[in-house]
């Protein structure tokens, strides 16, 4: 896979999982909910064809946290980045490779979904035998139990409600109607957990299918990312745009029918041969490896400190704002 290609792909992986932690909790959610767990980044990968710095420091800090990290001096940084390193460095060889890098990200990953996944369960209550009822769950979210029929006060969310339902019915693995704790990650993080992610493609196809076929059309895939104002219309497009067309007939849609099918989605949110922590380990490298040998030393990191505390690396900034890590 081209060096391009995995960029577009770790976009895609970052659209697909940016914001249902903060769709699922105790404020009514916004209205669109496409599956999006992990909060990456809302912001894109490229803008206009330039690496935006944004997407680092929004998407592996979160908003947050990178909000905070701004408050801190650069000294500071690479004094709290120093300690991160140190950490990566396993065998303790002053050098860091790229398996460790990889490591280090997965890490933070991990401990991301199940400190996550804790915080939400103890905002919803679960009962006495340490599950949750859909019944709760609902009133928590959506402020009341009741079935959104018309009359009802959650009729407003109706779409919204059946959605979760579909994707709560989906991570109840024992059919019983509540969810233990695992479930509950399921159902917070689908696509960690294979027998969620066809939820992913639904949800995901449900969002930018607009006319409701079942498919993706290289209109609505397109206009999905680049929805014009009434300003823009007939401007021309970016150039970023038109590869965007050429990524849809040229890889997207694999049988050459003119849309995207369920299969193809998956394909593109999902796919199976393309590991995003490896890309992200492989991106910072290759952004701050002066001497071309593969691996990095303290003093390279340091010295690209603004793109690392930008990076999944860093903990979503905890690891450089709180203490847990030093």
């Amino acid at each position: 896979m081209s060096k391009s290609n995995q960029s577009l792909e770790l976009y895609v992986f970052v659209l697909v999982v940016v914001t249902l932690a903060s769709v699922h909790c105790s404020a009514i959610p916004d209205k669109k909910q496409r599956v999006q767990d992990k909060p990456l980044s809302s912001e894109p990968h490229e803008v206009h064809g330039e690496h935006n710095p944004d997407y680092d420091h929004d998407a592996f800090l979160g908003h947050e946290e990178a909000e905070t990290f701004d408050q801190l001096s650069p000294e500071e940084s690479k004094q709290r980045l120093s300690i991160i390193v140190d950490k990566i460095d396993k065998d303790r060889d002053g050098e860091v490779t790229e398996a460790e890098l990889k490591e280090w990200i997965q890490y933070v990953q991990r401990r991301y979904i199940v400190t996550d996944t804790d915080r939400m369960w103890k905002d919803h209550e679960p009962d006495a035998e340490n599950t949750l009822t859909w019944e709760s769950y609902q009133k928590r979210t959506f402020g009341y139990s009741d079935d959104p029929v018309e009359g009802s006060p959650t009729f407003e969310y109706k779409d919204m409600i059946q959605r979760d339902r579909r994707r709560w019915h989906q991570a109840d693995k024992n059919g019983d109607g509540k969810l233990t704790k695992e479930e509950f990650q399921d159902f917070l993080h689908p696509e960690e957990a294979e027998h969620m992610r066809g939820i992913v493609v639904d949800e995901t196809l449900e969002d930018i299918d607009k006319d409701g076929d079942g498919y993706i059309s290289l209109q609505e895939y397109i206009g999905d990312m680049w929805p014009r104002s009434a300003e823009e219309e007939g401007q021309e497009e970016p150039s970023w745009v038109k590869s965007e067309r050429e990524q849809f007939s040229n890889y997207r849609d694999k049988n050459k029918d003119g849309k995207m099918d369920k299969a193809e989605v998956m394909d593109w949110i999902i796919p199976h041969d393309y590991d995003h922590s490896k890309a992200e380990a492989k991106h910072l490298i290759f952004q701050s490896d002066v001497n071309q040998d593969g691996k990095l030393s303290k003093e390279e990191i340091l010295d690209k400190y603004d793109l690392f505390v930008g990076s999944q690396a860093t903990d979503f900034g905890e690891a450089l704002t709180k203490h847990d890590e030093f």
